[in-house]
């Protein structure tokens, strides 16, 4: 698989992106950040503040009713070059694994629906498989999982087509602690390896500090964004999870979100 970093994702600029519903509804207001490519960006903060909004949106999924979503952008330009979008793949909070196709069967089939010829679909499924853990179990039935080997095979059939931006809506957060992080770690090395450009929502601010390059807060009424963090470590291991610098971080964090939420007016 090549690196889709390499393949020139850029940057992703989100620049005054806002998004009002036909009834009215401010689900986003004035969003500015930049997704850096072949990073993991993660956006964190409560229901509502409208996190899957704006991925839909740089996603495709979905239009801003104000400001623009620029791709291809260059850090630091006073004016970002627009480039075409980049071939994006999805992952959400359920598997949506067909339960009646194998689990190769499930992988390949992205490349099943684009006509690569059945070799290649099942050979490039298979090494996707390895990747994400899982090679012996492509001739089971999606139902003879467990959770956490459900969700590989989801991750696994997004990134079978060697997607530039891999957008990630919660995939880990119906899952037990013990098995979410082995997901994350998981996840870090996939990004070590393939250099996609990845997004990630969840509610956890642990999981955000812990995945994030950079690690957008955002809160609600109406949805904005209120802060970008950088955590800056040494390495994602994790041993890192209980040392002093990761509480410290997850401490800002929180602190950033608490102070957005009494803004808000508290009970949100």
């Amino acid at each position: 698989m090549t690196s889709a970093a390499a393949a020139g994702v850029g940057s992703i600029s989100v620049d005054g992106v806002g998004r009002t519903f036909a009834d009215g509804t401010v689900a986003l207001q004035d969003a500015r950040f930049e997704i850096r490519g072949g990073e993991i960006t993660a956006l964190v903060g409560p229901s509502g503040c409208g996190k899957t909004t704006l991925m839909r949106m740089i996603g495709g999924l979905d239009s801003p009713s104000e400001g623009r979503i620029a791709f291809g952008a260059i850090a630091g330009s006073a004016a970002p070059a627009a480039g075409r979008a980049p071939r994006t793949a999805f992952a959400f909070q359920e598997p949506r694994l067909l339960p009646w196709r194998s689990v190769l069967a499930n992988v390949a089939l992205p490349l099943e629906l684009a006509g690569v010829p059945r070799a290649e679909r099942l050979a490039r499924a298979q090494s996707m498989l390895e990747r994400v853990r899982l090679p012996s179990v492509a001739s089971k039935l999606p139902g003879q999982l467990s959770g956490g080997m459900r969700m590989r095979a989801a991750i696994a059939r997004a990134l079978v087509t060697e997607p530039e931006l891999l957008l990630l809506d919660e995939p880990f957060g119906a899952l037990d602690e013990i098995t979410r992080q082995a997901l994350d770690d998981m996840l870090l090395a996939l990004q070590a390896e393939l250099r996609m450009t990845t997004l990630v929502i969840t509610h956890s601010i642990v999981e955000a500090a812990y995945l994030g390059d950079r690690v957008v807060v955002m809160a609600p009424a109406p949805g904005r964004v209120v802060e970008v963090v950088e955590p800056r470590f040494a390495a994602r291991t994790p041993a890192l999870r209980a040392s002093p610098e990761f509480a410290a971080v997850t401490a800002r964090l929180l602190q950033h979100l608490a102070s957005a939420m009494v803004a808000a007016g508290g009970d949100r």
